[in-house]
């Protein structure tokens, strides 16, 4: 029996520009709290880095979303925090506060990261994502991911997630030369940890800049826009044929530079990006993944099947992957996803 090629997976089909009816659809957060079997195996792992760096029950995890929906792609399971963790800083995740790290403070500390440790340390993300390739039905396509530079750096700066950024930003602006020092570490290191994923049989890539759109337009070109090209040209030339996707959220009018600058092969919207003007704009520079607002999968019912109307109506006409605008929240009712898919791929 023949395996498909990667041009049969739907998911790849559009990223390598074809529209498609229905379009390929994943969630991001798809595997997550929303699941009772999630809520299950992440209780049997104990910590969530500990379900993050168990293979077997990552691998489990992974697969639980394609079990109950059948989506178009699967997305390791992992955190963007693991990078920082396996450079030699501290990491933990604490209920009720979220991620905490050991901030960085000096120069000194930034001398002290240990990329060159990366690989050794995230083994067991690797050994996942080989589970995961063989473990996937065959139509199935596999996204690694990785956080961006600037996205990651706010978390060491910071010590954990912001309000302002102020910590971050006082690094751009007043400790420029430190801060570009840690941009080139992170930059170096996620190059290496995605390409160590496409090697463990990753077939596409989504880089997370969840805080991109924080930054005014001159910094957003030098730390978001300029660090993403870079990874995406050395993934692009060592390891071609594998479509990079680029989330800088919050970007508005400046998608479109950010696509034009960086070489993505698809860009995913946030749901604050206007449809017509996607359609229009960015559309036909790459495949567009998004981008409904992860709260009416919440809310379901009319509100939920009219903005998926829309957007199918809208993006359906181009390359296209239907996703949120962000990752499901785990007030999400399963059943409102099993609904969300149905529209998707209902006859049109």
């Amino acid at each position: 029996m023949s395996v498909p090629s990667k041009t049969q997976k739907p998911f790849l089909q559009a990223l390598a520009g074809e529209t498609l009816s229905p379009p390929p659809v994943w969630l991001m957060r798809q595997a997550g709290r929303y699941l009772p079997e999630y809520r299950a195996t992440r209780e049997e792992a104990g910590g969530f880095l500990d379900l993050c760096y168990t293979p077997k029950l990552a691998v489990e995890v992974t697969l639980q979303p394609l079990r109950r929906y059948a989506f178009d792609a699967a997305i390791l399971f992992s955190d963007i925090l693991v990078v920082p963790n396996a450079i030699g800083r501290q990491v933990a995740f604490k209920q009720g506060e979220g991620p905490v790290l050991d901030p960085l403070t000096s120069r000194a500390d930034v001398e002290a990261l240990e990329p060159g440790k990366l690989r050794e340390r995230l083994g067991p993300v690797f050994e996942t994502v080989r589970g995961l390739a063989s473990a996937i039905p065959s139509t199935t396509a596999l996204i690694g991911f990785a956080g961006a530079p600037w996205t990651v750096a706010t978390y060491m700066l910071e010590g954990g997630s912001s309000k302002d950024f102020s910590v971050a930003k006082s690094w751009v602006y007043s400790r420029p030369d430190d801060f570009a020092a840690l941009m080139e570490v992170l930059i170096g290191a996620t190059t290496d940890y995605l390409i160590a994923q496409i090697d463990a049989g990753a077939e596409a890539i989504q880089i997370f800049d969840t805080w991109a759109g924080v930054l005014p337009e001159t910094e957003f070109h030098r730390w978001v826009i300029e660090p993403i090209g870079r990874i995406t040209r050395a993934l692009h030339e060592q390891r071609p044929g594998v479509p990079v996707i680029g989330f800088p959220k919050g970007a508005g009018v400046l998608y479109e530079t950010f696509i034009r600058e960086t070489g993505v092969d698809g860009v995913g919207l946030d749901a604050s990006v206007p449809l017509a003007w996607a359609a229009k704009t960015l559309q036909p520079l790459c495949t567009v993944q998004g981008n409904m607002d992860p709260l009416l999968l919440v809310e379901g019912g009319p509100l939920m099947e009219q903005a998926v109307k829309r957007l199918l109506d809208t993006l359906g006409h181009g390359p296209f992957i239907f996703n949120l605008g962000h990752g499901i929240v785990p007030q999400t009712p399963p059943e409102n996803v099993s609904r969300l898919i149905d529209l998707v791929r209902a006859p049109r």
